[in-house]
């Protein structure tokens, strides 16, 4: 049996005088690829008159870009959210064979689209255990398709 929750985000400002309130961007809507079912969503901001854009940033997330046109003396934003808190399994995964063993290399192909997220850390960055891994690696001239995070 799920537990169902319901939460309430409110975020108010109040100010002495009527001001010009910049665009804002707000990150609370669950993301579309979040395992746990969300049953229920709603974004209220007060003043109205305002212009909302639902975009998706580069890791898919949700983000609400709020444009207010006029100035006010008070800015409210409200999130409520109902979700099915399911049990899921986190190590409900497979392993690729040439990851079993670590460090692994990755194929070719894969590791040009990850290098941007594989390069090494510098000696004396990071964990000594990183860093001597670096060193030892580096003095036999590996690749950057090897993965040695961590």
């Amino acid at each position: 049996m799920a537990i169902r929750v319901a939460l309430q985000h409110r975020t108010t400002y109040r100010f002495d005088r009527r001001v010009k309130v910049s665009p804002h961007e707000i990150r609370l809507r669950p993301a579309p690829h979040c395992r746990t079912p969300v049953l229920g969503y709603s974004l209220n901001v007060e003043p109205a008159g305002h212009f909302v854009n639902w975009q998706q940033d580069p890791y898919g997330n949700w983000v609400a870009r709020i444009v207010f046109p006029e100035p006010t003396d008070r800015l409210e934003i409200v999130v409520d959210v109902t979700a099915d808190m399911t049990v899921i399994n986190p190590f409900d995964f497979f392993v690729e064979p040439y990851a079993e063993v670590y460090p692994f290399r990755y194929a070719p192909a894969l590791a040009k689209e990850l290098t941007p997220f594989s390069r090494p850390r510098p000696p004396g960055r990071g964990s000594p255990r990183s860093s001597s891994a670096f060193a030892r690696r580096s003095s036999r001239g590996s690749t950057p398709s090897t993965c040695w995070c961590g």
